[in-house]
């Protein structure tokens, strides 16, 4: 009964990833958040197994990456430990940086030129995979090998854009084309919108108290 118990227990604490981890250079901690995809995971975790989704978290926003059809960005963002349609495990402590939210959020742009939806793969491109290329570039940490151990032998369960999201707009922020990326009418929101998909960016919509 006892051993039951222990192989059912959630871990929820913050954990500081492996050695070498949960150091670099700056003031502003960067978190892997880490969810259950399936209820296996209670048992499989204490194996070294499980399926799990998993976002950054930085500057206290969560960014994620998923699969659609279209040719437009899969990464996502959205309030820390509280992604849609997985269950919360914990969060692990990756590193520091130096970026501020505008650099994390030019960051974003430049990956989701490549994190495009209808490019998720199982083996070489999934949320996994997006978190430890973000985490590299933000405080020069991998993630643990664990979280994406089963991506690597090929047991899947693809991580989905949860259906609470909404397409946002992310432009460059060049100087010179600064006041163009001003949207001042629902009409230009929707012109922006259906042009460039490679540039956009999805944001979960959440209620404000």
């Amino acid at each position: 009964m006892l051993m039951m118990m222990m192989l059912c227990r959630k871990n929820t604490s913050v954990d500081v990833a492996g050695s070498g981890s949960g150091s670099g250079s700056g003031s502003i901690p960067v978190y892997l958040n880490v969810y259950d995809i399936t209820p296996f995971n209670g048992y499989a975790y204490w194996l070294g197994l499980g399926v799990y989704h998993s976002g950054v978290q930085v500057h206290g926003v969560e960014y994620a990456f998923g699969a659609h059809e279209y040719p437009s960005t899969g990464i996502f963002e959205g309030e820390p430990k509280k992604c849609d349609g997985f269950i919360f495990r914990k969060a692990i402590l990756l590193g520091w940086t130096e970026f501020g939210a505008d650099d994390v959020r030019k960051l974003m742009e430049e990956l989701a030129l490549e994190y495009k939806g209808n490019a998720y793969n199982l083996i070489t491109k999934n949320c996994n995979h997006f978190c430890n290329h973000a985490s590299v570039k933000l405080t020069g940490n991998h993630i643990p090998s664990w979280v994406n151990r089963l991506a690597r032998i090929g047991i899947l369960c693809n991580c989905v854009i949860p259906e609470t999201v909404t397409t946002t707009r992310i432009q460059q922020r060049r100087k010179e084309d600064h006041k163009k990326q001003v949207i001042t009418t629902s009409s230009n929101s929707n012109t922006s919108l259906s042009s460039s998909p490679s540039e956009t960016i999805t944001k979960s919509v959440t209620p404000h108290s």
